[in-house]
């Protein structure tokens, strides 16, 4: 079974490294027109951009910062016209033990809310209000695995902030359905990228292969032709769903 997207426009976050990379250059490969979000490596996304096999889309924009992630959206619009999917990639995992004083602690938690979070709900948000008169879009958030099984207490905010989407992803998906919006949610685990090389440093590829069933450690190239599928539209009868991805590390 081929899988096109002609004649889609599809928003990627996080797309000029990791994950969202992968995510682009599948949605590209299946023929949709990318706009390949990043926050400061423009290098990177402009690389990537050369790489694609259709026309594709350099946008930077600091998740952060409400400010800017405000109109992001509406601006893109105006600029390429509609955009008919949103992938909602890009996330931050910081550490923050819980032996820090409270408010430094606290600043990571916000910091972690603002990228995973509430730019999120604001990109979705934003991509609903330009959805709605075409009666068609379809969005998909990366949560993660933690925000099921949980994680270490370090990485606390990091799954509050992953497991927050589940519901927005939800609620999207129950009450946008009848507008053409539909909404899917991939849960990734422990997956090959720059950020997950340093915990390999760390403590060894041993240690991620035990909590693992499958013999190889997930890359993003393992990720990437799922969602690309629920971009399709051959999978709009899973719309509210959430898809792990985990190598069989957690099996709900």
């Amino acid at each position: 079974m081929n899988i096109s997207l002609k004649n889609q426009r599809i928003l990627v976050t996080g797309a000029s490294r990791g994950i969202g990379r992968a995510i682009a250059k599948q949605l590209s490969e299946s023929g949709a027109e990318v706009i390949i979000h990043y926050n400061s490596n423009k290098l990177e996304a402009n690389k990537l951009k050369n790489e694609l096999q259709n026309q594709s889309f350099t946008e930077s924009c600091d998740l952060s910062d409400s400010s800017q992630v405000k109109g992001f959206i509406p601006r893109l619009v105006q600029k390429y016209g509609a955009i008919t999917a949103l992938v909602n990639n890009a996330g931050i995992s910081p550490s923050a033990e819980d032996t820090l004083p409270t408010d430094e602690w606290l600043k990571i938690w916000e910091q972690t809310f603002s990228v995973n979070t509430t730019a999120v709900g604001i990109l979705c948000k934003e991509f609903i209000d330009q959805a709605k008169p075409q009666q068609n879009g379809r969005i998909v958030n990366i949560s993660s695995r933690a925000a099921f099984r949980g994680d270490t207490t370090d990485y606390i905010a990091y799954a509050a902030s992953k497991g927050a989407i589940v519901s927005l992803t939800r609620s999207i998906a129950r009450h946008y359905g009848k507008q053409g919006i539909k909404a899917f949610l991939i849960a990734p685990g422990f997956t090959r990228t720059d950020m997950a090389n340093a915990i390999l440093e760390e403590y060894g590829e041993d240690f991620a292969l035990k909590d693992i069933a499958l013999n190889e450690l997930t890359t993003p190239e393992d990720l990437a032709p799922m969602i690309t599928l629920l971009c399709s539209g051959l999978a709009d009868h899973a719309t509210g769903t959430s898809i792990d991805m985990n190598a069989g590390s957690y099996v709900r």
